[in-house]
């Protein structure tokens, strides 16, 4: 009698978590050097960590080549491991490696290398008749450029230039801070040198921001395209940057405030810009749907 054929044997969750128990494991040493450098790896993958930020990487349609899970994260892999494509790797590591490895003081069991999108100055450009262009020039603080990633995309700007002296968007905290947007808002490293001129030939007004001078912002035109630099935290924009702008905006306040964060300065400029609602050429778009 012919014995019946058995069916093909299912994937369980377990099955797809691989153990790695040392620390020269290649996929490992390039997580942990993604972490350490705040860089891409020369595959042009990003180091994330955290659950919410997982869970963001999956809900805007990235590629996740690597996922990482602790020991004590098993049930945190069996909830995550159905959201993550099945050719995926997911690597389990000892609770003391993964610590080592990952920059968080209170890691919360996962981490991933994903790859972001990656965008060129002309597309950046393309879209500056969208919202305005927003340029960070010297930031170092990386909780004010996640915010600003952040304020960007929930007030419909454009996209956000990164020029020197900027703290690496790969920098945990900037990730963590941008809460996901840094997923999905294009952006791109770029010297000044380079950008102004690339502005210019598009017709791109560029605005410096101030807390001393300049047009306060319920007076300023939001004509589309703009691009909106945000300088230093201490010093600001530097001044050969500065007498390239063609107007700057201040936010008015108290006298006794010296300035405001950076990241604070810029998210009140753009929900303003977005309030306003943008400009092309004299013809208004209503931006109320960034606001609802």
């Amino acid at each position: 009698m012919k014995q019946e054929a058995k069916p093909a044997r299912t994937r369980t969750q377990p099955d797809r978590l691989r153990p790695v128990t040392g620390r020269h494991n290649q996929r490992l040493k390039e997580l942990r050097m993604a972490f350490r450098r705040a860089e891409l790896t020369s595959q042009g993958e990003c180091a994330i960590e955290g659950v919410k930020l997982l869970e963001e990487a999956l809900r805007s349609g990235l590629d996740l080549d690597t996922v990482f899970f602790c020991e004590a994260a098993r049930l945190l892999a069996d909830k995550l491991l159905p959201q993550i494509n099945s050719h995926t790797e997911t690597l389990i590591l000892p609770n003391a490696l993964f610590k080592s490895i990952v920059p968080s003081d209170a890691p919360q069991g996962v981490a991933a290398l994903v790859k972001l999108r990656a965008f060129t100055a002309a597309q950046l450009l393309d879209r500056a008749s969208d919202g305005p262009l927003v340029v960070a020039s010297g930031l170092q603080d990386p909780g004010n450029l996640g915010t600003i990633f952040r304020s960007s995309e929930a007030f419909g700007a454009a996209g956000i230039f990164l020029t020197e002296g900027t703290v690496s968007p790969y920098n945990s905290k900037v990730l963590r801070g941008s809460a996901g947007s840094i997923f999905r808002l294009p952006f791109l490293q770029i010297s000044s040198a380079e950008l102004i001129p690339l502005l210019r030939a598009r017709g791109v007004r560029l605005i410096a921001t101030s807390s001393h001078q300049g047009t306060p912002l319920p007076k300023f035109s939001w004509t589309l395209p703009l691009a909106i630099f945000i300088g230093n935290e201490g010093a600001g924009l530097p001044r050969e940057l500065l007498r390239e702008m063609d107007e700057t905006l201040v936010i008015p306040q108290a006298a006794q405030v010296e300035s405001l964060n950076a990241g604070v300065a810029a998210s009140i400029v753009l929900y303003e810009a977005a309030r306003n609602g943008f400009h092309h050429g004299g013809t208004e778009e209503t931006s109320a749907h960034f606001l609802n």
